[in-house]
């Protein structure tokens, strides 16, 4: 059970003075609240925190955060948190990017870091379009998507990113919402907790560019049919009356009726499996599987080896074969090369 620390700081201790450069609106600022409310429950220190980003508008964030960060270069975020996190490891290192900065141009570092679990967290902000420089379609807009870059529509099928993530082994993956506050900042917390990679996806709304992308899951008549609430140990049940669940049929979700509280051969969440297979099913789920909702909470939770711990690992091991010398003795070796 995830307990909460009781905390010498309050949020307040985490807002900088800098004054926030983000559209009216802007589903970045709830992503913002929500974890300058959760850094003091964590019972780090404050000079322990360091914010790494890219390059976009959810790139701006460390700016807006009264701790250590850095406001890198397009896509090498994973790159700069990487040398933070191996050279400071009792550093609690979170990358802020987005779906442009973290998926184009640093979708190969996505899946390096990923596969080799780095022991930080990724906060991915998806809203569909590129924000910062108007409105260009991204990686993750979907098939037929207009815009000013494709005036005719995408031709690209669009990435997923939960599925990318699990695919290259992430051990945490977890889906939110910008609106739904509440649980956004309970995968916070969560993913705080995990050690290695915990990555994690927020839909986030662009209200000048790509406005109500995400309205099925956020439009209160509408959202309790497309969107199905993880949790483990329980069958996963949805809908406004909470009337429909999720059966596999092989590896294929279909929805069932669950009326009159039946869930019988419903499927049962269990983040914990190490295989990645349900979690893959489930990271589908309403994205690529469309008719189906989408499944928000956490996908993947397992433990493995991360890459700080094998390569301190490696650096002991180093040392314990080394026999201990002088710097006069080292100095004063003999020659390390001949020149003939």
């Amino acid at each position: 059970m995830l307990v909460e620390q009781k905390s010498q700081y309050t949020k307040a201790d985490f807002e900088s003075e800098n004054d926030i450069r983000w559209c009216p609106g802007c589903g970045d600022y709830a992503i913002l609240s929500a974890v300058q409310a959760v850094m003091p429950t964590l019972g780090i220190p404050k000079e322990k925190f360091v914010f790494v980003s890219g390059i976009g508008c959810s790139s701006r964030f460390p700016y807006y955060m009264n701790c250590y960060g850095f406001h890198t270069i397009h896509g090498r975020a994973l790159t700069v948190a990487t040398g933070v996190k191996s050279i400071n490891p009792d550093l609690s290192v979170w990358v802020i990017t987005g779906d442009g900065d973290g998926l184009s141009i640093g979708g190969n570092h996505f899946m390096h870091a990923i596969r080799r679990n780095q022991d930080f967290k990724i906060l991915l902000f998806n809203n569909k379009i590129y924000g910062l420089t108007k409105g260009q379609y991204s990686p993750t807009s979907e098939l037929g998507k207009k815009t000013k870059s494709t005036p005719m529509g995408s031709i690209d099928n669009p990435v997923n990113p939960a599925s990318l993530a699990i695919a290259s082994g992430a051990t945490f993956v977890a889906r939110t919402v910008d609106n739904n506050v509440k649980h956004m900042m309970e995968i916070l917390k969560k993913a705080a907790a995990h050690k290695g990679t915990a990555f994690i996806e927020i839909y986030q709304n662009c209200l000048v560019f790509n406005d109500d992308a995400f309205i099925d899951y956020t439009e209160k008549e509408i959202k309790d049919d497309h969107s199905v609430y993880l949790e483990d140990g329980k069958p996963l049940i949805f809908g406004k009356n909470r009337d429909k669940t999720i059966k596999l049929n092989g590896f294929h979700p279909e929805i069932v009726s669950a009326s009159n509280g039946n869930s019988s051969g419903a499927l049962v969440h269990n983040s914990k499996t190490e295989d990645r297979a349900l979690a893959y099913v489930l990271g589908q789920m309403g994205v690529e599987n469309q008719g189906l909702p989408v499944a928000f909470g956490i996908l993947r939770c397992v433990e493995e080896p991360t890459y700080q711990e094998r390569l301190l690992g490696q650096e002991h091991q180093a040392k314990e074969k080394k026999s201990k010398s002088s710097l006069d003795e080292i100095l004063n070796a003999g020659d390390t090369w001949i020149v003939s």
